[in-house]
This record gives C-alpha cells, structure tokens and sequence, in this order.
C-alpha cells in the first residue's frame, strides 16, 4: 500500500489483526515517508530506523502468535524529546544542556513500550520548552507542513509538524501553558491536554501534563487507555480510575456549552479565528446544545506574576550554567529571563501565587457547563523564524490568554480543527472541561468532528505537492 500514512491508529490495529498489513511493512513506509517530509520541516531530533525496524519485526511475531500487547502493538509513534527514552540524552531544546543518557523511561514513555509500539523518532521543541515555536538553539528550525515559511508552534513544535505531515498516527507532547494546543491550532490536529496528573509524568511539575496529538480524536482515546495507567514515580498523578477510554458516542442535547471569545488581555483575536470558532457553536446549538456566553474571567496581572515566577525559574537554570554554556542559550531566552537577577522574593512569591488564583478562577468559569469552547490562539501562524507571534521577549505571553488559566486550573482542554483561513492556514477549536473529566472532553470533540464542515486535504512533501493550496 501507497498510503499507509494515511491510516489511523484504530485502522492499522485492525489490518494488523486480520494480516491485511504487518508492523513491519508499515514502519518501512512510514520511514520512507518521513524520508520526504524530513529535509522541509525539520520535526525529528533522534532517528534511528533500523531500532524502529527491530521492534516492528518483535511486534509482528507476536501478532503472528496471537499474543499481541494490545490494540497498540505495531504502531508506530513519536515522543516529544522532553519524555525521557532510557539510554538517550535529553536535550530540552538547548545547546547548553550538558547531554547524559536517561537511566530510565518516563512514565509516559514506559507506558508506550509497554504497549508495544514502535518508537520513529524523538521530536524536537525549543530551549527549555519555554517558547511557542519551533526556534531552538540546540535543534534546526522546525517548519509547519502547511507552509514551510511558518512556524509549527511550540513547544511540542516536531510533534506538531511530524503528526500534520503524518509521520505517525499518534505523537506524545507536553503542555505546561499551551505546549500541546498550540501546535495542534496551527498545524491543524488533534492535541489533547489531560487533567493534571491524569498521565503520570516525570519530573512532575504545576501545570505540566503530557497528552497525545493525532489526526483523529480516537487516536487520542486509545493513547489515553494507555498512558494514563498508573505510575508511582509521579506524586502528583490521580489515582487509577478505570474509563471507558473508547465510549465516545455523545448526545448534544441538554448540553450547557460555554462560549469564551473575549479573554480580556492579549493579542486581538483575528476574525477568522473568531469567526471559526462562533461557527462551532452555533453547530453545536443546532445539534441541541444550550451555549451560554462566558465573560472574561481572569485579570492581566495574574499571567504578569506567573511570568515573573517563571523568568526567575529559568534565571536560576541560566545561573547555574558556565558562562560558555550560558552563551549557548538562544539570545530570546536570555533576554526573556533578564530580569529574574533583580526579582524581589516578594515578587516571585506573588507570582508563584498566581498559580492558585488561576485555578480558582478557570474552576469557577465552568461551573453549571459541561464545557466551554474558546479560541486555542488569537493568532494564526507565523514566521517560521520568529519565538512568538509578537516575536517580542518582553510580551511573550499575548497569544496564551485562551490555553494557560487551564493548566493550572488543572483541567482536560483539547484543540482540534475547525477550519482554514482564506489563506489555506489551519484554525483549532478549544474545548475545556471540568476537573477531571477527560472523557467528557473527549466526547464532546467526537461530536465536533461529525459536526464540523470537511477540511481539506492534508499537506504532502513539497516535492510532490503541485496541488497544494498554498502553492
């Protein structure tokens, strides 16, 4: 088959089951299209085909035995290169990072072993996470495959790129204040942020959750039927709870859906993303659904102090380095966290404050609704050489107002596509549920996708892509 890349997680399991195809003939294709797409978007850091090789042929014997992990044994799957691997360096993005292989598996990474998936590659992401673009010290520029000019998004940006590219069905990120989100909005995919401790992690951290970006929602099901599994090495995570993972039928009617378009701080939201989005809810309203408008419901300076208390978190990283590694931190980094040196106590400790006050006050928006729909970003994408879309370290948080009170809220959000700009540039729809109920969230994307209008065809290698839109 020519278009294996085209397939879903749920479809290669079942041609799996009945021999149509094997874990090896897959991978092979697969590489062979990561082959074409890789010199152009640059979503890769560590690449090994013949490892991925070798556990495609270990998966297809047992497929031939009957004895197969589970539905994801064979397919194949990338990891934010955050997600230690054991016995493989973790970067974070930064060229100062001192490289030491991981003793161990991440919990995350350990749950997809353990499920017998095929690992294609690390993906990359910008120094320390710390940026919503695909601009790193440490890796090359990684690219959007809608337009090579644009940025991916960050920091899960080679995730972002490889899963629109369709390197494979399922690519695990992180999102601490919209890492997976936002390049699920510019790419045009599927980036589901779990709860709070619903995927254990490692190091665990507030805000910080791990969650997989597909193409389709029940890819990202059945990743969750496996990574939020049990883990004791995160202290944060939720005790075991034992979900239906893949009962994603949802009746719309009754359904109370709050609709957020004004976040109160941050860039304007561009119309066509407003515009995407009001459409959503309107489909929504016409399958049944009651859609209550929400105001906004946090204030500036709660973002102002978590920015404080993340500079002076990474000035303390940054002064702990010698000053040749230091040199190595991207220059946008480094002015970004210029003003941790001068940080009060006083200050940081308001800042770290605001965490609470976040999650108070995204709690207490979502009460009385089964969810809330709201832009991912008010921005469509840009530069594919810019660190944000104001590419200005001093205002680095203008494009997050709709995605951070949520991580800390600790509350399930997913993005997934809506639509396209008149230019052909992919627009996500958010959509953010009560603490904890993942599945809800989940569900309620299912129906989105019956709901939405047919996207367009999915981008292919620049070298082959005389039809496409942007072009």
């Amino acid at each position: 088959m020519n278009d294996i890349h085209r397939l879903s997680a749920l479809e290669l399991g079942a041609a799996y089951a009945s021999r149509r195809l094997s874990p090896t003939e897959v991978t092979r294709s697969l590489l062979d299209h990561v082959a074409r797409w890789e010199p152009h978007i640059a979503a890769l850091w560590l690449h090994e085909p013949d490892e991925a090789i070798a556990q495609a042929s270990a998966s297809e014997q047992r497929w031939a035995r009957g004895e197969p992990f589970g539905p994801l044994d064979g397919v194949p799957v990338t990891l934010k290169e955050n997600i230690a691997t054991r016995g493989v360096p973790v970067p974070l993005g930064c060229a100062a990072t001192e490289l030491a292989p991981a003793l161990e598996d991440a919990p995350p990474a350990a749950r997809l072993r353990e499920a017998g998936t095929v690992l294609l590659g690390k993906t990359t992401m910008p120094d320390w996470g710390m940026l919503s673009s695909g601009l790193s010290s440490f890796h090359r520029l990684s690219r959007n495959p809608w337009d090579i000019r644009l940025n991916p998004g960050g920091s899960s940006s080679g995730a972002g790129a490889a899963c629109a590219a369709r390197y494979a069905p399922i690519h695990l990120g992180t999102d601490i204040g919209g890492s997976i989100r936002l390049p699920a909005h510019w790419c045009g995919i599927v980036g589901f942020k779990p709860s709070l401790g619903r995927v254990p992690i490692k190091p665990p951290y507030a805000g910080r959750v791990a969650g997989p970006m597909t193409r389709h929602v029940a890819d990202a099901a059945l990743a969750m039927s496996v990574l939020s599994r049990p883990d004791r090495r995160d202290a944060m995570s939720l005790p075991e709870q034992h979900f239906d993972w893949m009962a994603l039928d949802r009746d719309p009617r009754g359904l109370r859906i709050g609709l957020w378009l004004d976040a109160g701080w941050g860039d304007p939201l561009q119309p066509e993303v407003r515009a995407a989005v009001q459409a959503a809810a309107l489909a929504f309203e016409a399958a049944g659904a009651t859609i209550v408008p929400v105001q906004p419901f946090y204030p500036r300076d709660m973002v102002d102090g978590l920015d404080r208390f993340w500079r002076m978190r990474s000035w303390m990283e940054y002064r702990a380095l010698s000053p040749d590694r230091q040199a190595k931190v991207l220059p946008y980094i480094r002015e970004w966290i210029a003003s941790g040196e001068h940080l009060t106590g006083e200050e940081v400790f308001s800042g770290y404050s605001q965490m609470a006050a976040l999650r108070d006050a995204s709690v207490a928006a979502l009460e009385g609704l089964d969810a809330l729909l709201a832009p991912v970003s008010p921005d469509v994408a840009f530069p594919a050489e810019q660190a944000s879309p104001r590419n200005d370290p001093l205002q680095p948080f203008e494009h997050i107002a709709y995605t951070v009170p949520f991580n800390f809220g600790e509350q399930p959000a997913i993005s997934l596509p809506s639509g396209v700009t008149s230019r052909g540039l992919p627009v996500g729809l958010q959509i953010i549920g009560q603490r904890h109920d993942d599945l809800g969230v989940l569900q309620i994307a299912r129906l989105w996708e019956q709901l939405r209008p047919e996207l367009p065809a999915w981008p292919e290698p620049p070298e082959t892509a005389a039809a496409h839109p942007l072009q």
